[in-house]
């Protein structure tokens, strides 16, 4: 049914009228075939609000919810998306070094939320995440965040190759996490405005990502497994960015 435990609306109109009111929507489910002028209206408005669409069979709609869902499903952020263009001048403004967190391809939802969790006790002040290819913010992000992320600013981006160039280009620094790094974490300069970068377990951070860095450092590991959970790694990496800025005052 709905495993995320989200807040669902469906129905063309009632959905046209979500976007159009500016609710936070996570994504879509449209049935395959859908025809029509609302149906039009709706995917012009999707694309324009950058909500991420899924063309499905209508079977999965009706395994979804047993109510009249029209070939439309739509599931409601748990939190609201802040703008990072935003955001970023504002801190600058207030006389602060912005510290992003940006995941890319984390499809664990209970490692978003602890990432999450980690960030806001580190200070951070937004946690960036791609529409695509990492866990939406559900109610069970929420849940493992322990409420983190309701302290913590959610910027969504459809293009996280340009949202990362826009932080790099504004004056933070890009770190990448990787175990593929000559350069160990606590011996290399992390201070100032900075944007860490954490890939998936399996594949780590995609190369055009990983080229974008300016540092790129690993943890040093003992024993037989060859890599740490990303939410537990994350922790390390932030607690290390906040004592070295610490130390840099």
């Amino acid at each position: 049914m709905n495993p995320t435990g989200a807040q669902m609306i469906f129905g063309l109109h009632p959905v046209i009228e979500a976007v159009e009111a500016g609710r936070e929507i996570n994504k879509v489910l449209l049935r395959k075939g859908l025809e029509g002028e609302s149906y039009k209206r709706l995917l012009t408005l999707l694309y324009r609000h950058d909500i991420p669409v899924q063309m499905v069979p209508g079977e999965k709609l009706d395994r979804v919810t047993r109510k009249n869902h029209q070939g439309v499903i739509a599931y409601l952020s748990p939190v609201e998306y802040a703008q990072l263009e935003q955001l970023i001048p504002m801190l600058f403004e207030n006389g602060v070094n912005p510290f992003i967190v940006a995941c890319d391809s984390i499809t664990d939802t209970r490692n978003v939320g602890a990432i999450a969790r980690s960030a806001v006790c580190a200070g951070a002040h937004a946690l960036l995440i791609p529409v695509k290819g990492t866990a939406m913010i559900s109610a069970d992000t929420v849940k493992t965040s322990a409420g983190a992320l309701h302290h913590l600013a959610v910027c969504r981006t459809g293009h996280l190759k340009s949202a990362l160039l826009y932080l790099k280009n504004s004056g933070l620094k890009l770190i990448a996490a990787t175990e593929k790094a000559s350069a160990i974490y606590h011996r290399t300069d992390l201070t100032g405005p900075a944007v860490l970068l954490l890939g998936a377990e399996d594949t780590g951070i995609s190369p055009a990502y990983l080229s974008l860095a300016d540092v790129v450092v690993k943890i040093p590991l003992q024993g037989k497994i060859e890599s740490l959970n990303v939410s537990a790694a994350a922790a390390i990496l932030m607690f290390e960015m906040v004592r070295q800025n610490t130390a840099a005052i």
